[in-house]
């Protein structure tokens, strides 16, 4: 489809927006007119019948590790919590090479996009020797498929040889992590509203960097003018490493490094107390809450109600495909709206919330106003889902019935006004082949 043409996505089934249920126009990449009932464009556009889709605006990706698709349900590292989980899995990730990550990268793109994901972030953290260009990796799987970006140059510097977790050969150096951060940003990072790729930097955790690093990598943030991310409060287990190695807790920490503000995101945020959560929402500072993994690795249930009653902004993220183990954000909506309504009940949270935190509320935590809703004037980011399998059949509400019947596979996904997916597929992507050869490539890396 040229994003030139008007298109108009006519009279869908149900659609997350007041004031279009006869759809949307699209054009140059926007949504540039809502139709309401009984109405027409005022332009002249090509039309795309929408009657059998629900439509939504493109859900949004705020936490992951794409690499991890490559050790997904590994025994070792089976029914274990979060530090011997990573024990675990850190020897076998210290095997990643430049053709599994892309392999990895792929299948994880793919899956997302096939959820109805339109961008994501990664945060790469893994920097055995030979894979000093995993970034630029990722970018180019992502300028393949089509799909929106926010990838992060992570970093550890903190290994088993200074009382971290990470052996020694994943890591890297101070100067080697800042000078490549700016390489990346520099090389990559496109600004404005159009944006397809972005670039943040992040530190993997309190317990994997230094103090310095994560004093450097604030001050750099701020001079180059990107978003912050890292994880914290993930686990009792992070609250104790900081009262023990810092004498605070995490967020005291954070602050204390420069980190508590509107430019930073954060992973988890599970083990915030009331006075905590009052702070983060007078800094700006949002959450992505990864619901599958926190029940996976039974690090806790992130309060969310209680977070947005402070003033923190929530989106969701699928995490780990090792920690999920799976990449699918529709299925994530599922997963929060079940933990935080078994949480908090009936009457705080709706099916609604949970689509909002995977829209609106992702759209924040990546700094992207312009992304995550259903309004004249933002992107054209969307995801269009059927309703015409049996877990569906008998549905009432459309929109209900996306997450409380399952939906989990999008059939067709709009990313700046080009079709990434169609009828269920990605056009060009041989999937069959890209199992086979991922297979091959986790058999690989596990065997060592």
């Amino acid at each position: 489809m040229d994003r030139n043409q008007a298109i108009w996505i006519k009279d869908p089934a149900s659609i997350l927006a007041d004031g279009a249920e006869r759809g949307i126009v699209v054009k140059d990449g926007r949504i540039v007119e809502l139709v309401p009932w009984g109405g027409q464009p005022t332009i002249s556009a090509a039309s795309f019948a929408a009657g059998d889709h629900v439509l939504l605006p493109g859900l949004i990706n705020t936490h992951h590790h794409f690499y991890q698709t490559l050790t997904r349900a590994l025994p070792a590292a089976l029914d274990r919590e979060l530090f011997p989980w990573l024990q675990a899995l850190y020897p076998v990730w210290a095997g990643l090479t430049p053709q599994a990550l892309e392999l990895g990268v792929t299948l994880a793109m793919s899956e997302l996009l096939l959820s109805g994901c339109t961008t994501t972030t990664d945060h790469h953290y893994v920097f055995p020797a030979g894979l000093e260009d995993a970034v630029d990796i990722e970018v180019a799987v992502a300028k393949r498929l089509g799909v929106r970006v926010l990838l992060t140059r992570g970093s550890m510097n903190r290994s088993q040889r200074d009382g971290g977790l990470p052996p020694d050969s994943v890591v890297q150096d101070e100067d080697t992590i800042l000078a490549d951060s700016e390489r990346v940003v520099t090389k990559h990072h496109q600004r404005g509203e159009d944006a397809m790729v972005q670039i943040a930097l992040a530190p993997c955790s309190p317990f994997s960097v230094t103090t310095s690093l994560m004093r450097a990598t604030a001050a750099l943030a701020e001079k180059l003018d990107v978003r912050l991310h890292t994880h914290l409060a993930e686990t009792e287990d992070e609250n104790k490493f900081c009262e023990e190695m810092h004498g605070c807790r995490p967020l005291d920490y954070l602050e204390q490094c420069g980190w508590l503000n509107a430019r930073t995101w954060l992973a988890h945020g599970i083990h915030f107390n009331a006075a905590e959560m009052k702070r983060l929402g007078k800094a700006g500072t949002t959450i992505s809450h990864c619901a599958c993994s926190n029940q996976l690795l039974a690090s806790g249930c992130c309060p969310v109600c209680d977070m947005e009653e402070a003033g923190v902004t929530i989106g969701l993220g699928v995490d780990g495909s090792a920690s999920n183990d799976a990449s699918n954000l529709m299925q994530e909506v599922r997963a929060a709206f079940l933990l935080q309504r078994a949480r908090y009940g009936v009457g705080r949270v709706s099916h609604k919330d949970a689509l909002r935190w995977a829209t609106r509320g992702s759209a924040a935590c990546v700094g992207r106003p312009e992304l995550g809703e259903i309004a004249v004037g933002r992107a054209a980011d969307l995801a269009l889902f059927k309703l015409d399998e049996l877990r569906f059949s008998g549905h009432g509400d459309p929109l209900a019935a996306l997450v409380l019947c399952g939906a989990h596979r999008a059939d067709r996904v709009m990313v700046g006004g080009n079709w990434v997916v169609t009828d269920g597929a990605i056009p060009g992507l041989d999937i069959p082949d890209l199992i086979r050869r991922h297979s091959a490539a986790a058999r690989a890396m596990q065997a060592g």
